[in-house]
């Protein structure tokens, strides 16, 4: 995470885990950044990153994303994956952030 720090970038996890869940989680996995929970999954939706079809086996699971927000609250990127096995390599969201303006 330094190299996200250094570009002026705080790095936030979200996950639509219950909070006590995610802090079972950390105790087990030491994380370098915050996670926080979006329970009511009012944000994973706002950022079309969870699964709304009904129909689908992983009804209301977020999906991974990868979003970008300026000082102002602006959002500069944004990609939602559509599987969640795929990873978007830090270089990659570095070049997004320096590109987005947003540090």
């Amino acid at each position: 995470m330094p190299q996200f720090e250094a570009a002026g970038a705080q790095v936030l996890g979200v996950s639509a885990d219950h909070a006590a869940t995610l802090d079972a989680f950390v105790k087990q996995n030491p994380l370098k950044h915050t996670l926080a929970s979006d329970f009511r999954r009012t944000m994973l939706t706002s950022y079309d990153a969870m699964v709304t079809d009904e129909k689908s086996p992983i009804f209301r699971y977020a999906k991974r994303a990868y979003i970008v927000i300026d000082r102002q609250g602006v959002v500069r990127y944004l990609k939602v994956m559509d599987n969640p096995l795929d990873l978007l390599q830090p270089d990659d969201l570095l070049k997004a952030l320096k590109e987005s303006g947003a540090s």
